[in-house]
Order: C-alpha cells, then sequence, then structure tokens
C-alpha cells in the first residue's frame, strides 16, 4: 500500500520508518528534515522529571513511550551504523533556594505518588556525584531511569535509515527505500478521479510547486503546518497554537576540566530557580544544551530576557556556565493543544487520513508511540482493513486520550469559519505566516572583536 508522510520532524521520520519496516511504499514530503521543532530539542528521554500537576492524563503516554525506545534504537542500529546520541545518564532535580527546594518537593511528592523512582540525595552523595555544581546547592532527587537522544543525530539517522537497502534477513517485510520530496503540501483532497471506489477513496495532495501526488492513506504529521494544508485540513480544524522555546547551546573548554574529565556534569540537570526551570543535557562531544523557555508571546524570534534569564539561571547552578562559549541561540515553535496531550487518529469521514500532531514539548519522547500507533491506523500493507481492531486495550486506551476528535471546533483556538486560516503560526517580518518547516535558523553568536580579526 502507497503511503505519504506530510512531515519530517522527529514524528514524521519515525512514522515513516515504521511504515517502511512494515512493508509499506512510503513517501515523505516535507521542505526539510528535522528543521523545526526537533531541531531545537534538547532529547530528553524524561517521563518522570517531566511530569507536572495537572498532567495525569500524559503520564501513561510518555511511560509507554519511553518503553519503546530500547528497542527502537537497536533496530535502526541494525538498519544503518549512525550515531544517535543516546546516553543513559538518568536526572538530577535540583532547586536553588528554600522557596526551589518546597516547590520541588511538592512535585516530587506528586511524581513518587504516581510510583515514579525518585529518590533524596543527601548533599555528600550529590557533591561526589556532581562536584561541578554550585556549593549552595545541597538538596538534589535522583531520577536514574531518565536518558537522552541527540535529536538532530537521530533525524540524521532516521533519514538514512529511509534511504538505505535493507538486509532481507533483519527485515523480511520491510517496503522500499521511501520516496523523500523536499516539498510543502498546500492542499490535501480525495482524488475524484481515482478507481478505487468510495469504500477506498484515494488522496490527492498538491505541491507548492504545482506538481500533484495520489496515494492510498496520508499520515499528515507537520507539526503546526497542519492548518497551512487547505482542503481536508481546513474542513477538520484542530486546537494547535504556537508554544515559542529558546534554547542555548554551550561549549566545555577543555581548561575548565580536571585530567580525564570529558564533561563537567554527568547527570542531566533539572532546577527550579527563582521559581523557574531550567535544564542542562550534557552532551557526549563537551557540549552542553541550556533550555528551555515556555511562551505564547507571538515573537518568532528570540526574546532577549529568555536568554538572559537561561544563561543566570543556569550559572547559578554551574558557575562555570560563565566560562563557556556560547556556540547557538536556536528558536523554535512547539505544536501546542489545550490540554497537553497529542492529537492522534483518523478523521471521522476521512479513515485514509491519520493526524499526528501536537506533541508540543514531548515530541522525542513520544515519537515512538506516536509511528507505531500511527502505523496501526494506517493498516497493513496489503489490506485496505484499518488495523485498529488488533489494537491492545492499552493502546485502544492511548488512541482514545489522543483521539483529535476531543478538539471541537468550539475551542475558542479554532477558526469558526474554516475557510479562515488557522491560526498556527506566528508571522514572520513581513506579516505573512511563516511556511511550514521554514522556522528561523539557529542564531549565530557574533564574534567578539578578537575574533574579527
Amino acid at each position: 500500500m502507497g503511503v505519504t508522510v506530510v512531515g519530517a520532524g522527529i514524528v514524521g521520520l519515525l512514522t515513516a520508518w515504521r511504515l517502511r519496516r512494515e512493508g509499506h511504499a512510503v513517501t515523505l514530503v516535507a521542505p526539510d528534515v528535522g528543521r523545526d521543532a526537533t531541531y531545537a530539542a534538547a532529547g530528553m528521554l524524561a517521563p518522570i522529571s517531566e511530569v507536572q500537576y495537572g498532567q495525569d492524563r500524559l503520564y501513561p503516554i510518555m511511560t509507554a513511550s519511553r518503553a519503546e525506545y530500547s528497542e527502537f534504537l537497536a533496530e535502526l542500529a541494525r538498519a544503518v551504523d549512525a550515531p544517535t546520541g543516546w546516553r543513559e545518564n538518568g536526572t538530577i532535580l535540583l532547586a536553588a533556594d528554600r522557596s526551589d527546594r518546597d516547590a520541588v518537593a511538592d512535585l516530587v511528592g506528586v511524581q513518587q505518588a504516581h510510583g515514579m523512582e525518585v529518590e533524596p540525595m543527601t548533599s555528600s552523595v550529590l557533591r561526589r556525584r556532581e562536584p561541578a555544581l554550585a556549593p549552595g546547592v545541597s538538596k538534589g532527587w535522583d531520577v536514574p531511569s531518565d536518558h537522552q537522544v541527540d535529536p538532530r543525530l537521530l533525524t540524521g539517522a532516521l533519514a538514512e535509515a529511509l534511504a538505505a537497502p535493507l538486509d532481507p534477513a533483519a527485515f523480511p517485510e520491510a517496503g522500499p527505500a521511501a520516496r523523500q520530496l523536499r516539498e510543502t503540501v498546500v492542499a490535501l483532497e480525495r482524488d475524484d478521479d481515482g478507481a478505487a471506489g468510495p469504500a477506498a477513496p484515494r488522496y490527492r495532495l498538491t505541491l507548492a510547486s504545482g506538481e500533484e501526488l495520489v496515494d492510498e492513506r496520508v499520515v499528515l504529521a507537520p507539526g503546526l503546518g497542519y492548518g497551512r494544508i487547505a482542503g481536508i485540513p481546513r474542513r477538520h480544524p484542530l486546537p494547535l497554537r504556537p508554544v515559542h522555546g529558546d534554547v542555548l547551546r554551550l561549549r566545555v573548554h577543555s581548561d575548565q576540566l580536571a585530567p580525564g574529565e570529558e564533561q563537567l556534569i554527568t547527570a542531566t540537570i533539572r532546577a527550579m530557580v527563582r521559581g523557574r526551570s531550567v535544564y542542562l543535557v550534557p552532551r557526549g562531544d563537551g557540549g552542553i544544551v541550556v533550555g528551555a523557555s515556555s511562551r505564547e508571546d507571538g515573537m518568532a524570534g528570540t526574546r532577549a530576557g529568555a536568554v538572559q534569564e537561561l544563561l543566570d539561571d543556569a550559572a547559578t547552578i554551574l558557575p562555570a556556565v560563565k566560562d563557556m562559549e556560547l556556540e547557538e541561540i536556536t528558536t523554535r515553535a512547539r505544536p501546542g493543544t489545550p490540554d497537553d496531550i497529542p492529537l492522534l487518529g483518523a478523521l471521522d469521514d476521512e479513515p485514509g487520513v491519520v493526524v499526528s500532531t501536537g506533541y508540543s514539548r514531548h515530541g522525542i519522547l513520544l515519537a515512538p508511540i506516536g509511528a507505531r500507533l500511527a502505523a496501526a491506523l494506517v493498516g497493513p500493507p496489503r489490506s485496505d482493513a484499518p488495523r485498529a481492531a488488533e489494537l491492545s486495550a492499552a493502546d485502544a486506551a492511548l488512541l482514545a486520550s489522543m483521539d483529535p476528535a476531543r478538539a471541537t471546533p468550539d475551542d475558542p483556538s479554532v477558526p469558526s469559519d474554516p475557510s479562515e486560516p488557522h491560526p498556527v503560526g506566528a508571522p514572520d517580518a513581513s506579516g505573512e505566516p511563516a511556511a511550514a518547516g521554514m522556522s528561523p535558523g539557529p542564531t549565530p553568536v557574533p564574534p567578539t572583536p578578537a575574533q574579527k580579526g
């Protein structure tokens, strides 16, 4: 069966890979690969430390997806020899002062009440584990099951796997190499000229170049680009909104390290500083990712105050941040939903169109479960019957919680007139929404006068 996947962030790429592995002929359409929200993401696989108040419905989805990561990465390694940035380094939760400590302790209580593995650390254990932390930080909690990937490496590995010849012994049911088009989909409609009939409709996708594609199934995973696709998506509006985040990438210099050290911190650090959250994610190459702001102010570019706050808060926890090199500032908009739950399911009157978007801050973590369930909804490669009837009770419950039908047009963020453009993108400098996949690139740090010569 032919399937077109629209969108090449982590969710679209992993969905396309899953479909190819199951035997489908896949076409992947996106203006670029992994350049939107995925590009900025730190890649924490942290269903425990990501849990916040009032997110009881999100936690089962996060834990289910985290449990699938090891098998997915092992399978990807059988397909291509490419790095993914996988690190089993755990997370340490910290608080900067007494008021922050009380807030973190309250959240830890919520996490522990859900049966999560979060253990208090004594100051001596904390010092032995992470000696570079600020002396005033004396209270921490250990979350050993949190790990990480590098989203930029992972998207590269997935794009390579989609194009690679696969070993029939390792992938006996795999479909052909995916067709990858660097294009933007501007419209999606039923193909009335198709011969399949109403029981098995075909779909016509119009590209910005004017080219048209016709396929039997379509998976829409374009993030915030969903509302900019005319036709079927406009008639099925979704309450997506841009939640911008500013992320910094720092470089640890060799003179900051003791002999034999490769990093200043070994675990991912999540801290509360003056009531604000900050994280520091150590990379294997000596980099540290610092993030992330979460704002809905409509500013598509980087907010200067967010950068200052991130640096100040990170330096409060790890003073050596002040002497690191600031390599990159990246700002991206994540596709948010009113309840922070993704939107995943087949459209009511278009069973051949599966929607997979709205992953907000959790796209990297939730990609495996999103890809697997989207592939299940598409159905087996040699049958028009959807596979939903074969879902386990647990999977059916997860899909029910993510059903796009729960997002009704009564939501204030959904336009009452479906012919109007969907408000999912912040305007660029010209006042027009950016095209899907055309988020601003990373902000290079300007050279110092000495660097300029």
